[in-house]
């Protein structure tokens, strides 16, 4: 991994690899700022982007054992702002160009990504184009409000017909707040972080941490991304972090911390429970890595294929091992942020790891990949 750091194409690193929930290796290579030339440390903060979505989907299932829904209910169930939703007519280059549902979204589908909606980051159509135009994540916006913006926009596409990375788990937050009653951040403090005794993961760093504060980098050449060459980059999408903020991102706006999320990894790989605090049920995490989607269902993004990829409840799932990979690597179930945080699971090989960065803005990033085979080689 220090050669990514020496030819200038990350600015740091940091990496937990795990023998079921045992640490057997946790290392940092380069620096926090490269301005300040400060040296990353163990417990540097990063901006966690869609590594969120697990967490998300992990809260909204502590509500799923409780009886707060199941999983084919449908999402009007909850937000009835949703009844008159309808679909963009294929083909379409108008938004009112417009088709009637045959079928309302479930709760799965909004875990899954195959509910229908957008996300505001791929521009090929014009209800992506009206996400942007409209602030539907702006942070002056709450949770409950974004639904209100969604709710007179059509979907892409029959909910379940496809799959389509999207605003879907947070609205997923929203519903976790309608379920508990609390706040999204209330929630998850009390039935996660808290529990769990993570203590640095919050949608905001409070003042007395910002030293702690990764840098986040973009390439010099977006086009050409392995370009050696980093500038600091703003941090779109999830607004500053330096202080709170309406919008509480169920997908994107968590920070985090190597250790606090190691510790949720951990939770995770032991069947929901860590040090004696329960989270979930062995049953729940069984489903959050269980294929939802129907069969022909391919995940892709516009950028990136997932070739031989299904999804679960918050995880994609590997059924076939990627090239430099062994077999072992089938049923692999994993996730990341667009700035180069990346997590993954393991249950053939016993496996686990995390490498962090702060390298914006792709789903793709070629140093993850190369940790992944290593680590598998290694491991034997």
């Amino acid at each position: 991994m220090q050669k990514y750091v020496e030819g200038n194409l990350v600015s740091c690193l940091s990496a937990v690899i795990m023998k079921g929930t045992d640490v057997v290796d946790f290392k940092t290579w380069g620096y926090m700022d490269i301005e300040a030339q400060r040296p990353m440390t163990d417990d540097a903060i990063f901006r966690m982007y869609s590594n969120t979505k697990i967490v998300t989907s992990a809260a909204a299932m502590i509500l799923y054992e409780e009886g707060a829904f199941q999983l084919d209910d449908l999402v009007t169930q909850y937000i009835p702002e949703f009844a008159d939703l309808k679909k963009l007519r294929k083909g379409a280059k108008e938004l009112d160009d417009t088709d009637t549902l045959e079928n309302i979204p479930t709760i799965s589908n909004l875990f899954t990504h195959t509910a229908g909606f957008a996300y505001g980051l791929f521009p090929n159509n014009p209800v992506d184009v009206a996400y942007t135009d409209q602030r539907m994540m702006g942070m002056e916006s709450t949770l409950e409000e974004m639904i209100g913006k969604l709710a007179k926009l059509p979907l892409l596409f029959e909910p379940g017909e496809r799959w389509n990375y999207s605003i879907s788990i947070d609205i997923l937050a929203r519903l976790v707040e309608i379920w508990s009653g609390k706040s999204f951040i209330e929630f998850l403090k009390e039935r996660i972080f808290d529990p769990l005794g993570m203590v640095d993961t919050d949608f905001y760093v409070p003042k007395k941490n910002h030293h702690r504060i990764t840098t986040n980098y973009s390439p010099v050449d977006m086009r050409n991304p392995m370009t050696p060459g980093l500038k600091p980059c703003p941090d779109i999408m999830i607004g500053s972090i330096l202080e709170p903020k309406n919008f509480l991102s169920g997908g994107g706006g968590l920070v985090s911390t190597m250790q606090d999320y190691t510790t949720f990894i951990r939770m995770i790989v032991n069947g929901g429970e860590w040090q004696g605090k329960r989270i979930l049920s062995a049953e729940s995490v069984e489903l959050m890595h269980t294929n939802q989607c129907r069969e022909g269902v391919k995940v892709k993004l516009p950028t990136w294929d997932m070739p031989n990829t299904v999804f679960g409840l918050g995880f994609a799932i590997k059924n076939s091992p990627a090239e430099g990979e062994p077999d072992s690597a089938i049923g692999e179930y994993h996730w990341g942020g667009m700035a180069g945080t990346h997590s993954w699971i393991s249950p053939k090989a016993n496996l686990s790891a995390l490498l962090f960065t702060q390298r914006a803005y792709g789903f793709w990033h070629p140093f993850s990949h190369e940790f992944k085979r290593m680590v598998y080689q290694i491991a034997g």
